[in-house]
């Protein structure tokens, strides 16, 4: 395929109990309190979002409070710090609770010429660690103010969740001339349900009540994955 032709297509994935099992923002704020960004107290009340989360979905938290929270913990610290802690929790937690199947998924469509972008309300940096580890093409996150490299505390567009999710992956699209009719989204939230719809392919992945009730309705497919295949992939790569 030549550079001329461009990709033939864009493939989006969400992050969070799509490409991994979790909120990927929970090993963040794991791994700020190792580095001591955060106090106990703050990796408590994560650890209760993450088991609310892993339980009943993003309908059970608050996620642009949860969202604002994460941000917050960067604020006076360095991109430089954040992109090192990204790397430290991708290799310690994320890594083994990648979905073997929906990473599989990825990699077929890079295999066929197709662009794979991550589109995720995690923090940009993380999101480009997540996507750079797994050799995928790219992602869209949520883009934190800063100055002089320094975090503010702010955002500079709002978090990449529901109706925004759809508006980047389609200013992607358009920047490459590429026909949305032709490309793929996967994600396990109804509030992605802009984002599935948006493309020609949309795929629900392990989805919540109601992106279930939607897919089925439209005749979507629906991907199902069972934590014993993250523990085999566990025990695989110790062999």
């Amino acid at each position: 395929m030549s550079e001329e032709s461009g990709p033939r297509a864009i493939a989006f994935f969400d992050v969070d109990n799509t490409l991994l099992r979790g909120a990927s923002l929970y090993h963040v704020g794991v791994g700020a309190w190792r580095m001591r960004f955060i106090s106990l107290p703050d990796i408590l009340a994560f650890g209760w979002n993450q088991t609310r989360f892993l339980a009943v979905g993003e309908g059970g938290v608050n996620i642009a409070r949860l969202r604002v929270r994460a941000m917050e913990i960067v604020t006076g610290h360095t991109r430089d710090e954040l992109v090192a802690l990204s790397h430290d929790i991708f290799d310690s937690r994320l890594v083994h609770r990648l979905w073997p199947e929906t990473v599989a998924v990825a990699h077929a469509h890079l295999k066929a010429g197709r662009e794979v972008w991550l589109v995720t309300a995690t923090a940009q940096e993380v999101a480009d660690v997540i996507a750079e580890r797994l050799d995928l093409t790219g992602a869209l996150g949520t883009r934190l103010d800063s100055v002089d490299g320094i975090f503010t505390g702010t955002l500079e567009d709002g978090i990449c969740h529901g109706n925004r999710k759809a508006d980047v992956a389609r200013g992607l699209a358009e920047a490459r001339g590429i026909d949305l009719a032709g490309c793929w989204a996967y994600s396990d939230s109804h509030n992605d349900i802009p984002l599935l719809e948006l493309v020609g392919n949309p795929v629900a992945v392990n989805p919540d009540t109601i992106l279930r009730r939607y897919a089925l309705a439209r005749g979507w497919p629906i991907m199902h994955m069972r934590v014993a295949a993250i523990k085999a992939a566990r025990a695989s790569k110790k062999r």
